[in-house]
């Protein structure tokens, strides 16, 4: 039984759920968004001690639905409050930070450039000087967001070493926040020894996200309201993948960086196959069949607003440095993701479906490198 035991705990840790974040001090900004309450129920799952920092949470989000106020490390401020941010920290004194906050919609950047640069840049900048005078802080991984790139409107996927730029305020104002990094890295953290990277995933869905001006949620308050859902640049392809694909990618990266393998201080993509990167129409078609009850979609002509018309990532640094690759196609993260919004709507508890969800893909986490022990 003792061998059969450690035979599992040595395949369980080569593929990400592991004892390597079995209480380890997690500071994680944003928290209380879509991305980040998800992020904090996997780190649970995986024994973490977490202290969240963010905004109050909506009313009407994941958050909200599955903790309520009762999340027991967290504290609601902003993270343009930069000596709050930097008490709290110090308090907490992590060894890992994840930071996730950040105004993250292509179209409220336009109507707020000020308030997005100051969140996304002056934010980020708050984060990194309150880590230099936290000194328990070893590790420090940065999200931004694969529209960080000079649109090239170029059919293959982008790496991590192409230009960066961004015609919209958001896309650029995550560009600066790589080229921060940057700087930051090599002026301060190595001589500090901080390890920072920074990580760009694809177009997340999954179930909770009760954002504007997103697919997902929109396509699920028109359906629900009876309305075809309007969508804009309908051609428009994007790199769509589940919210629990890139949360994996950015917890090995983290442990690598711990663990001083190699030389992880640099920028990593996280993003779904080629295969999978599909047009905005084939997705609302597919949402609208997956909800039933005779949804429909509709292009809606009337915007002006710039956006790029096709955007792929290339990750395969990530696949040969990290040993990351998606593990979910198109089809399975769209089914998931409708799966938990009609469960919920269902009165089934948001908690439970979550928890039912996470549960699922370490399972096929486990498969996986299953697998990939026979294979070797």
């Amino acid at each position: 039984m003792g061998k059969c035991k450690s035979a599992l705990e040595a395949l369980v840790n080569r593929v990400m759920v592991t004892s390597f974040w079995q209480n380890k001090k997690i500071f994680l900004t944003g928290h209380t968004g879509f991305k980040g309450c998800w992020f904090c129920k996997l780190l649970e799952v995986l024994g973490s001690k977490i202290f969240g920092y963010s905004l109050p949470p909506a009313p009407k989000s994941i958050y909200m639905s599955i903790y309520g106020d009762e999340l027991s490390n967290g504290f609601y401020a902003d993270i343009r409050d930069k000596e709050r941010l930097s008490v709290e920290m110090a308090k907490f004194s992590p060894e890992i930070v994840f930071h996730l906050a950040a105004q993250p919609l292509v179209r409220a950047s336009y109507l707020s450039p000020s308030y997005t640069y100051d969140v996304n840049v002056i934010g980020t900048l708050n984060l990194l000087e309150a880590v230099r005078t936290t000194k328990s802080v070893k590790v420090v991984v940065v999200i931004t967001t694969d529209k960080c790139y000079k649109d090239m409107n170029w059919e293959w996927g982008y790496r991590e070493d192409d230009l960066l730029g961004g015609a919209d305020p958001y896309s650029s104002s995550k560009a600066c926040v790589e080229l921060l990094c940057n700087a930051w890295r090599s002026s301060f953290f190595n001589k500090l020894g901080v390890s920072l990277a920074t990580a760009r995933a694809g177009n997340v869905i999954g179930g909770g996200d009760w954002a504007d001006e997103r697919i997902v949620p929109d396509a699920i308050r028109a359906f629900q309201a009876g309305m075809p859902l309007a969508i804009r640049s309908p051609k428009a392809i994007r790199p769509w993948q589940h919210v629990l694909e890139p949360l994996r990618g950015y917890m090995m990266l983290a442990e690598k960086l711990y663990k001083a393998e190699g030389d992880f201080q640099t920028a990593w993509n996280f993003g779904p196959s080629t295969n999978d990167a599909k047009n905005v129409e084939f997705v609302a078609r597919r949402l609208a069949d997956l909800w039933g009850d005779g949804s429909k979609y509709m292009i809606d002509e009337d915007h002006t607003l710039h956006e790029s018309q096709t955007l792929r990532l290339d990750s395969s640094r990530s696949a040969q440095k990290i040993g990351w690759f998606p593990l979910l196609d198109f089809d399975e993260s769209i089914l998931m993701t409708v799966d938990w919004y009609k469960r919920v709507y269902n009165k089934e508890k948001a908690l439970a479906v979550t928890d039912e969800q996470i549960k699922s893909y370490m399972d096929r986490v486990v498969s996986h490198g299953r697998e990939q022990s026979r294979q070797d």
